[in-house]
């Protein structure tokens, strides 16, 4: 896929914006011992907030979501950065942001413990990078800015 100067631009930079906010968001839960995404879970809503509310019960079960939420967070970021495994990438943030837009989605009626820092309705910043990454998965932009320009330029050269 051909793309003018701007519109790669415009593509690389949405992937590494996204990567870093994925990344600085993982590092930050890696390098606190106390993070836990417990209280985020307990104050859940919506159509799963039961399931949410049981993840959050449950202590072996919490283990396993702040470590691959953290780490998760932390890799996806990392592949969108440097340009490696992008579209896995893209697919593993949308299933994540789509938990997370599960958890808390913005629908009338439902109250928050943490206020939200806009007011929305329906669709939300989480909805809005999810698509984003849509994008992303649509338009792959790392074979000509990324790591998988070196990949690509390999399986060539075998083939």
């Amino acid at each position: 896929m051909e793309f003018s100067r701007t519109k790669l631009s415009a593509l690389v930079l949405l992937r590494f914006v996204i990567g870093w906010h994925f990344f600085y968001e993982g590092m930050v839960k890696i390098l606190n011992p106390s993070w836990s995404a417990k209280t985020y879970l307990l104050d859940s809503g919506g159509f799963f907030k039961g399931v949410f509310e049981w993840m959050a019960r449950n202590d072996s079960v919490m283990t396993v979501v702040d470590t691959m939420n953290a780490w998760g967070l932390a890799l996806i970021g990392f592949s969108l950065l440097i340009g490696l495994f992008t579209r896995a990438g893209a697919i593993s943030g949308m299933v994540l942001l789509l938990f997370y837009y599960l958890s808390h989605p913005p629908f009338p009626g439902i109250e928050y413990l943490f206020p939200s820092d806009g007011s929305y309705f329906i669709i939300n910043k989480t909805l809005v990078e999810l698509f984003a990454l849509y994008v992303i998965y649509a338009f792959p932009t790392a074979h000509i800015i990324g790591m998988e320009r070196f990949w690509a330029t390999e399986n060539k050269m075998k083939a």
